[in-house]
């Protein structure tokens, strides 16, 4: 019975929750429904910094004071400050493994055909897998980021959609609001607007199911604008993970303070220094003279002093680090050297050479296929309320599924030959058979033309037997 009062406890309070803020929403206090919301941004900001090699922890570093005997400043020496860019290489690896060939998109329902056509129309037109993969980035890097789908009427008045992906980087404020089930209730975009006069104005659009509230920051409290929201569902993909780089950030700071201090050390030690004794010191060449002559007396002496090499254990380090770095990140060491021992390797046998990021895109499928399935869902209803609402039983009706692809492709020799011995054995219908084929781009217009031919072929074969029939064969 107490875990009975304790959920009941939760609903309520999650009820009682949303209705405050629909309530100072209704009453356009935005700001203390803002307060109710999570907002994304402090944590994206401290991500971000060290994500770009410009705020790196290493570029704090200060230079040398230099002072006289006497404690009198003299000047600075500037000190090495070498950022790597380790979390922008692990993240496009991360990124490539995942979305580096487009979802695949199927029809699972039957008599669909005008929904699925329209629903693959408007994925390229609205140039959904260049966004998606803008929004994994910016995930990757900040921890947060979102696809906003944005309706309006065109210069013809017709429906028309856009996708603007937000993130910090794109100096976006992402707030939301989700229940005990982590379900988006409510979702806000904040922005700066540039207005005539050159005043910028600080603009939130915030978003629920049923409406949609369009805030402007004024002199004397906020401008709201209040609409229906006609998809019927909250317009927005929301990212969320980890950052890429966050588990080995540590080891990426030592490495950047190791180099750095390497950077200095050479800077002082590498090039070779003259020593000489004193008996020699006047009869030195000048600096411009071509040819240097040395001539020693009384025993004088000159030679060069060289900095052979820098201790074993920190060489040992840096590529501890490098290798921690990569392999606790699960990504594999991509480069040139590397890429050129995979010769002509097959598919299957480079999936397995770059397993460390294999298993972090499976990882990822575990998050990044329910938002397949929410942009499934958004694009369904966003078709059949606003963009072709004439056609909404269809798109009602129409059941998508998703595929992640590799991103080298398939071992599509072995793919074929597979399928032509199942075809041949009666095992796969011809129409199977030629959607499954990687040689064939359109299956209903291949189906097509190849029925045309066959009944060709027979109106050819039924005239040859004619002219056998009444003796014109030989």
């Amino acid at each position: 019975m107490g875990l009975i009062n304790v959920i009941k406890n939760e609903v309520k309070a999650a009820v009682n929750y949303q209705q405050s803020f629909t309530d100072l929403l209704a009453s356009k206090d935005v700001t203390r429904a803002l307060s109710m919301m999570h907002e994304h941004s402090k944590e994206a900001t401290d991500n971000l910094r060290t994500y770009e090699i410009a705020t790196h922890k290493v570029m704090e570093i200060q230079d040398r004071p230099v002072y006289d005997k006497k404690g009198n400043f003299l000047r600075f020496v500037k000190r090495n400050k070498i950022p790597i860019p380790y979390p922008k290489y692990i993240n496009e690896i991360a990124l490539v493994f995942l979305y580096g060939r487009p979802v695949k998109w199927s029809q699972l329902s039957e008599g669909t055909d005008y929904a699925f056509d329209s629903y693959k129309e408007w994925m390229r037109n609205i140039r959904f897998d260049a966004a998606v993969r803008e929004a994994k980035r910016a995930a990757g890097a900040e921890g947060v980021s979102a696809i906003l789908y944005h309706t309006y009427q065109d210069a013809e008045g017709k429906p028309n959609l856009l996708l603007n992906v937000l993130s910090k980087k794109n100096k976006d404020d992402i707030y939301t609001v989700k229940d005990q089930y982590r379900r988006l209730r409510s979702f806000a975009w904040g922005y700066y607007l540039t207005e005539v006069g050159g005043k910028t104005v600080y603009h939130v659009d915030i978003y629920t199911p049923d409406t949609i509230y369009r805030a402007k920051r004024g002199n004397y409290g906020w401008e709201v604008v209040v609409m229906k929201n006609a998809a019927g569902k909250i317009p927005v993909l929301l990212f969320e993970q980890e950052p890429e780089h966050a588990d080995v950030q540590p080891m990426i700071e030592r490495s950047e303070s190791m180099e750095s201090t390497d950077a200095d050390v050479n800077d002082r030690f590498a090039n070779p220094a003259m020593v000489a004794t004193a008996e020699i010191l006047n009869s030195l060449p000048k600096a411009e003279d071509e040819a240097k002559l040395f001539i020693l007396k009384n025993g004088g002496d000159v030679r060069y002093l060289t900095w052979d090499q820098a201790s074993e254990s920190k060489k040992n380090q840096f590529e501890r680090l490098d290798k921690h770095i990569l392999s606790k990140s699960f990504t594999p060491n991509i480069d040139f050297d590397n890429m050129k021992s995979l010769g002509n390797m097959s598919a299957k046998a480079i999936r397995k050479v770059m397993l460390l990021a294999v298993i972090k895109a499976e990882k990822h499928k575990e998050s990044h296929d329910g938002y397949m399935n929410r942009h499934a869902s958004l694009m369904k209803a966003i078709l059949g309320n606003v963009l072709d609402y004439r056609h909404k039983a269809e798109y009602d009706a129409l059941e998508l599924g998703h595929e992640f692809q590799e991103p080298f492709g398939e071992d599509v020799s072995e793919l074929l030959a597979d399928l032509s011995k199942q075809f041949n054995d009666g095992a796969l219908s011809r129409e199977t058979y030629v959607e499954m084929s990687y040689l064939v781009k359109d299956a209903k217009a291949e189906l097509e033309r190849i029925k045309q031919e066959e009944a060709e072929a027979l109106e050819r074969q039924q005239e040859m037997n004619k002219v056998d029939v009444f003796g014109g064969g030989e």
